[in-house]
């Protein structure tokens, strides 16, 4: 009988091909990433809820031994795995040849218990020629590696498990701590404090165009611009001279609105002397950037293609395991010799010989803590292929960050970019300028670069990020041939006025760079860290900015006042430092996990600092001063601000001004808080009496925005009548005597966004009170139609089932015929013509036609049998076929969603073994 050998990888789309490679003989089945992690303590069995697991299911008193289960998503997984391997002579782990993949691969091995020979597969591409040369090269798990991964697994249990709760009960619920996720916060809060703390100042500058004196009236490409630099001898001040305060920093001459004027008016008279004091030329130099690591990759696809990390890691991923490129979980820019071949001589066949150095470049990584033992991200294979060959196979998002890998790739093996850049400077003066003190002389400069050898530029040129007050590199541009002592003639002389911007706010590719540069967090996981600030509500995107909400602001200031250490940057890099040590041999897990929990002369220890937090003022943590009298309170439902009574009253309670949603937190200042205090009040106006029943009809503004309601009239009495009624004594119900039902509660209705506040009449007012609007009933069934809105916007419903309304006004407008026109087309069709945002071919799998919809949770992909949620920041009209079938297979992968409610712990390994034995020859 043939030997059968069993080859178990991550994700099922990597299965096809490397089964392609390796031929007859070998099964290759996926795990679907984890087949097991750690338990709920919840969940945890009975009799260990007590014991030293309860807490964390890791076992703090006795080695931090995890209790890891097999979730129910997964039981069908490692039950299809044990039956293939029952009919195998060796296994194969070929998990990712990273940490988390050499987790996945000894958790495969203490599940599955094989009693078979076992060797560790690795490589970095899936090319027949990678796939063969690791069949043929197999190794042991790597022990330390398990360790790391498991380290920091446990280590974010514990953070989270400790902290989480303390933000729970002082800021709170449903908030979460983490030691990544939690410095990434900081970081997005800290740039947005600058931008609290910032003072815009204004400076003034004068821009000149200038040709030469002889040539004043020719063509306009003989002119230049030039910018003034001095005056007198001393330098003009620039955006850049100006601190976060607004005041002037270092020596220079403020140059202000009047004098400026002035200063343009004088050097446009006649005879003014403008000539070229000096002119300077010098080579121009500009290398190539590294092949793509994973940071660098996140980066340049958020500035070229507008993709969220989340988004780029998922197109990325489909790449790689379609064997399109190598692996992309990597710090390492450098490229193997293969790779450096390829791209030379790809660069040489299609922008000539002469834009290839001699030698090949070679790259070293410039990222704290790098650990991964990859090369770069690079098109697989010995030889590359162009993203024009390519482009019958890949569409969409998949060929465009095939694309910006390819062209970054092979300019990385290119040469320099040569030219030259000359610098002129121009006096012009003197002149007179009373405003300026006197007799003035002004400095002008301006600079040209021309390119002589593009070089790598034929191929590809890195994008950047915003940065404050600061031009980018200048384009190319020419200057004329200039001499020094040369006339010049002004055509124009410009003054324009400037006011210094604060720090621009973090994008997702600034965000990368930042963790990457300080050395928090991993490659693989900026694109979740990034993810989870969002989904916990701590940061928003706007545009490609993040904003962080006003509950990032407490959670932040908590954090640095009673957990100082584990939102420093420094210490949070230096957690990444130690597992890398774990890494790679040099430090034992327990002992590390030892002294971060329970402390060692470097620092007091998690569960010191817990046990010792003492009391935390949680209405301290959640304020802060605007003015004197006006404070922002984050509170259970959102921010607001609290103003103090204005007569000085101590015992009269504050008045509460509710903040506009979309008001960003740097625009919140003194002079906006005092704006919204002092708004007219709209609230609890009497729109008039409803003439149905008599009550009055208010208007009023709640914490979820405004409202309308009816309230009883308030009853005229008459005072005297009044004081002379004796009180009568309450009496008490007697025990057992049923309690009076409770009074009914007063009808309301949210207004419609087109509504204001301040201007809806009455009619407007009863017609939403009395919603939902009964529009008629179909002739079929009989079951009345009516129109309501609800928490996903305006609808139609009869009996169960329901129809979606373009806008609220619809819900006073939609008759009976149109309601069953809608009700006749499939659900959600009301939107559009067919139900479908786009349509595509019949799914290989299901052999059913896929359809991309909207649903009241968003775009999604469907087969009609499995929907897939089309990630966030991922635009719809970027999802093509190829992606579309890729959603739906890592969704049948993922397999049901878990169901709510108490989690089954079904347990086929429970306490980590302590001998991990990897292989049998």
């Amino acid at each position: 009988m043939a030997s059968r050998k069993l080859v178990i990888v991550e994700s099922p789309t990597k299965v096809k091909s490397i089964a392609q490679y390796l031929g007859e003989g070998f099964d290759v089945l996926a795990s679907v990433g984890h087949i097991r992690d750690l338990i709920e303590p919840k969940n945890l069995p009975a009799e260990l809820k007590k014991g030293s697991l309860g807490k964390f299911s890791v076992d703090v008193e006795n080695g931090f031994e995890p209790y890891y289960v097999v979730s129910d998503a997964k039981k069908k997984t490692v039950s299809e795995l044990k039956k293939a391997l029952a009919g195998a002579d060796e296994l194969y782990l070929a998990t990712d040849e990273d940490r988390e993949g050499e987790a996945i691969a000894w958790h495969l091995l203490q599940v599955l218990k094989p009693k078979v020979p076992v060797k560790r597969m690795v490589f970095h591409e899936i090319t027949r020629e990678a796939i063969e040369a690791a069949r043929d090269n197999t190794r042991q798990i790597d022990d330390a590696l398990v360790d790391a991964q498991e380290t920091r697994r446990i280590l974010d249990r514990l953070y989270g498990y400790e902290v989480s709760p303390v933000l729970w009960r002082k800021v709170g619920p449903g908030l979460s701590a983490g030691r990544v996720q939690s410095a990434a916060t900081r970081l997005v809060v800290d740039r947005e404090r600058e931008r609290l703390a910032f003072t815009s100042a204004n400076y003034w500058d004068l821009t000149a165009t200038l040709a030469a004196a002889d040539a004043a009236t020719a063509a306009d490409t003989d002119s230049f611009q030039a910018r003034i630099s001095r005056l007198n001898g001393e330098r003009v001040a620039s955006g850049r001279d100006f601190d976060e305060s607004g005041a002037l920093k270092g020596k220079a001459v403020l140059l202000s609105e009047p004098a400026a004027l002035a200063l343009k008016d004088a050097l446009k008279a006649p005879g003014v002397d403008i000539t070229v004091s000096s002119v300077e030329s010098k080579p121009y130099t500009r290398r190539p950037a590294a092949p793509f690591t994973t940071s660098t990759l996140q980066q340049e696809a958020a500035r070229k293609l507008r993709f969220s990390a989340r988004q780029t890691m998922s197109v990325a991923q489909s790449l790689y395991e379609n064997g399109y490129i190598t692996y992309m979980r990597t710090d390492s820019p450098s490229l193997s010799q293969q790779a450096i071949k390829a791209a030379r001589s790809q660069a040489a066949a299609l922008y000539g010989a002469d834009t290839v150095p001699d030698k090949p470049r070679l790259y070293a990584g410039k990222s704290k803590n790098a650990q991964e033992a990859h090369e770069a991200i690079r098109p697989a294979g010995e030889v590359f292929r162009t993203p024009s060959e390519l482009s019958s196979s890949l569409r969409g998002n998949d060929f465009r960050l095939y694309d910006l890998i390819w062209k970054r790739t092979v300019a990385s093996q290119m040469a320099d970019a040569k030219g030259s850049t000359a610098t002129v400077t121009i006096s012009a003066g003197p002149v007179e300028v009373a405003e300026l003190g006197g007799t003035t002389t002004g400095e002008f400069t301006a600079s040209g670069t021309v390119i002589t050898f593009r070089g790598f530029l034929n191929a590809y040129e890195e994008g950047r990020d915003e940065e404050r007050n600061a031009s980018t590199e200048p384009a190319e541009a020419k200057l004329p041939n200039l001499a020094e002592g040369q006339a010049l003639a002004a055509r124009e002389i410009e003054a324009a006025g400037h006011d210094t911007t604060p720090p621009p706010r973090y994008t997702e590719a600034s965000l990368v760079k930042a963790l990457d540069e300080l050395g928090i967090g991993r490659p693989s996981t900026y694109a979740s860290i990034i993810s989870t600030i969002i989904d916990r509500g701590y940061v928003t995107p706007r545009g490609q900015a993040l904003v962080p909400s006003w509950t990032a602001f407490s959670v932040v200031r908590l954090l640095e006042d009673f957990f100082t250490e584990l939102v420093d940057y420094d210490f949070t890099a230096a957690l990444e430092a130690d597992l890398d040590k774990i890494a790679d041999g040099d430090e034992d897990r327990v002992d590390w996990l030892n002294g971060f929990y329970f402390g060692s002369d470097d620092h007091p220890g998690l569960r010191r600092v817990i046990d010792n937090l003492g009391d935390i003022d949680a209405r301290a943590v959640n304020s802060i001063s605007i003015t004197d009298d006006i404070t922002l309170r984050i509170g259970k439902y959102g921010p607001y601000l609290e103003v103090v009574d204005p007569s000085g009253d101590l015992d009269a309670p504050p008045r509460r001004v509710n903040l506009p949603q979309d008001l960003a937190p740097d625009e919140l200042t003194p002079e906006k808080a005092r704006e919204l205090v002092d708004a007219p009040v709209v609230t609890d106006r009497v729109i008039g009496i409803n003439p149905e029943n008599g009550k009055q009809i208010l208007a009023k503004d709640g914490r979820f925005g405004p409202y309308v309601t009816e309230a009883d009239p308030e009853p005229e009495t008459d005072a005297a009548a009044a004081a002379s009624v004796e009180p009568v004594a309450e009496e008490k119900p007697k025990r057992g005597a049923k309690k009076a039902p409770a009074a009914p509660k007063p009808r309301t209705a949210s207004l419609f966004k087109s509504m204001d506040l301040a201007t809806i009449d009455l009619d407007t007012a009863l017609k939403l009170l009395d919603l939902p609007r009964t529009v008629g009933a179909d002739p079929e069934s009989g079951e009345p139609i009516t129109a309501q809105n609800g928490r996903y916007g305006p609808y139609l419903k009869k009996g169960s089932d329901t129809r979606s309304l373009d806008s609220e006004d619809l819900i006073f407008e939609v008759d009976l015929d149109k309601a069953l026109e809608l009700f006749a087309q499939p659900k959600y069709g009301a939107r559009r013509a067919s139900s479908a945002l786009k349509e595509f071919a019949e799914d290989p799998v299901s052999g059913k036609p896929i359809k991309v919809k909207d649903g009241r949770f968003g775009p999604y992909v469907t087969d009609g049998t499995t929907n897939a949620t089309i990630p966030r920041g991922e635009d719809v009209e970027d999802v093509d076929f190829e992606r579309a079938v890729q959603l739906l297979a890592d969704k049948r992968a993922k397999g049901p969603a878990k169901p709510k409610g108490r989690a089954k712990s079904t347990t086929t390994s429970t306490r980590k073994t302590t001998t991990r034995s990897t292989s049998k020859k």
